[in-house]
């Protein structure tokens, strides 16, 4: 099967090819998995964080990806819940304990990390985490939910906002813009403040619905009940702590945090930041839970994420531009055009 495969850490500062494409044998399923015929995969910031060394693979070579469209093509022994010929979607999380704090478990086995993922003709997954896809979206539209998207819906969940308290996103990329219109179908009466240093992100967050869009420095009129950060970076989280109101909780949607900036930790005010029962929580991965629940809820909406696709090949083109260029909406890898819908 072709796949594009990293083989060792590099910077993309330095590099524009961390991936190499090759031919890797098709994997077998084992007991209890399915092996999937993959159509697209999502490109995520995780990626970078994989490629770089923030979240690094425990070996190399390893194949990326885990936002993942596919058809079943195969069934191992003992598998009852799927059949072959449907259409699935795998997201980070490949494996765990299965119990309720899955995501926090010394089980979690992250897909396109601890194991092979969808950057690849087939890829094989338990079928507990394997997910079926609502008809409502295409393949493409799909694949930013599997990860992005269902991230957004647990950092959401984890704000404990109620309806009619104001939210804030900084950062404006592939979750943020899904976790927008997430937030004003479950919140109504709440208003969306959006945080983003490029303007067309800006721009874009007000068609979305946004009732306002500043840039990371910027102070709304109103302190925030509750803000989620998506950004790789820490000034965001500085300045997010100075709008919240008393009380209010900012919840960190990121896997790592880059180091380039991590001297803005230092102007940290303990009475202007963090006083007045201000709390910070993270999101840690994500539960095969959160995504069962998250994807009929899509359905309903029905969320549309906005997406730039590209060749398997150009995979590493992807990457680069996540990486270097401002993000409007989801990027995705096109892996088998005759069968991505």
């Amino acid at each position: 099967m072709k796949a594009m495969v990293l083989r060792g850490r590099s910077s993309l500062a330095d590099s524009d090819q961390p991936l190499e494409c090759d031919d890797l044998p098709t994997p077998e399923p084992a007991e209890g998995e399915v092996l999937l015929r993959v159509s697209v995969c999502g490109v995520c910031h995780t990626e970078l964080d994989e490629i770089e060394g923030r979240t690094p693979p425990p070996s190399f070579p390893v194949v990326p990806g885990h936002e993942v469209i596919g058809r079943v093509e195969q069934c191992g022994r003992g598998v009852t819940l799927l059949r072959e010929g449907q259409r699935v979607g795998v997201g980070w999380i490949h494996s765990s304990s299965g119990d309720e704090f899955e995501n926090l478990s010394p089980q979690f086995r992250a897909t396109g990390r601890d194991v092979n993922g969808g950057y690849a003709e087939f890829m094989t997954v338990p079928e507990s985490y394997a997910y079926l896809i609502p008809e409502v979206f295409s393949d493409i539209e799909a694949a930013p939910l599997l990860c992005a998207g269902a991230v957004g819906y647990r950092a959401l969940k984890l704000t404990g906002l109620s309806d009619g308290q104001r939210l804030g996103l900084t950062g404006f990329g592939g979750s943020a813009h899904i976790v927008l219109q997430l937030a004003r179908q479950q919140f109504p009466n709440s208003p969306v403040y959006v945080f983003a240093r490029d303007p067309a992100a800006r721009d874009f967050a007000q068609q979305l619905g946004a009732v306002w869009a500043g840039d990371t420095t910027d102070r709304p009129q109103e302190q925030l009940d509750a803000i989620i950060d998506t950004t790789p970076v820490w000034k965001p989280i500085v300045e997010a702590l100075a709008c919240l109101a008393p009380g209010g909780r900012l919840v960190i949607n990121a896997i790592r945090k880059e180091d380039d900036d991590i001297d803005e930790l230092t102007r940290l005010s303990y009475h202007e930041h963090l006083w007045m029962e201000r709390e910070i929580k993270t999101v840690a991965n994500v539960t095969q839970f959160d995504l069962r629940e998250f994807l009929p809820l899509a359905a309903r909406i029905p969320i549309r994420p906005e997406v730039e696709t590209y060749p398997l090949e150009a995979a590493n083109q992807a990457l680069v531009d996540l990486k270097r260029k401002p993000v409007r909406g989801a990027k995705v890898l096109v892996v088998d055009p005759t069968a991505a819908q």
